[in-house]
């Protein structure tokens, strides 16, 4: 009989031990499990991770990307709804809220470097927003030029840099 209850008192031990809360943040995911989860509309956290700026090499290689995310990281006091938004927008909006969070933007929301991860026309008070068919190739040109242009310095030394000032677009 004492056998069997401590057997018992085992085997539920084991079975509550893996019921213990997990400690993981959620946010603290690698780029390659984000490009992952977004390429399979798995994404299901409200926020962006916590990426870093040795991550932007990694990000940088997806930047081009066309496929279209319908699961993803959405700014909750955004208004606009979007059905979906390619891949490489998303990642060019994960690049940009690494340099917000760094310099402590004021734009910041949850991590968020900007309402929505669309790009609209710089100079104009008026919202004009462009299909990100049409903005892609020049803001993936721009972080690229950003990023390869300082290598060799420090995050901090040129993070207040906006990769898009070369641009005529900017974050919505």
């Amino acid at each position: 009989m004492k056998a069997s209850y401590w057997i018992a008192v085992f085997i539920l031990t084991l079975g509550l031990s893996g019921c213990q809360e997990d400690d993981k943040d959620p946010t603290k995911i690698d780029v390659e499990a984000y490009i992952e989860l977004l390429k399979s509309d798995q994404y299901e956290l409200s926020t962006l991770p916590d990426l870093t700026p040795e991550d932007i090499p990694t990000l940088l290689a997806y930047r081009n990307e066309t496929a279209i995310i319908k699961t993803f990281p959405r700014n909750p006091i955004s208004s606009f709804y979007m059905e979906g938004c390619e891949l490489g927008i998303l990642i060019l909006w994960t690049i940009e809220s690494i340099r917000a969070v760094s310099v402590q933007s004021d734009h910041l929301v949850m991590n968020f470097p900007s309402l929505n991860p669309i790009l609209r026309t710089r100079n104009i008070d008026e919202l004009e927003l462009i299909p990100s068919n049409t903005t892609l190739e020049e803001a993936a040109k721009a972080y690229f030029d950003w990023w390869h242009s300082n290598q060799g310095k420090d995050f901090s030394e040129f993070n207040e840099l906006d990769p898009l000032a070369s641009t005529e677009y900017t974050w919505h």
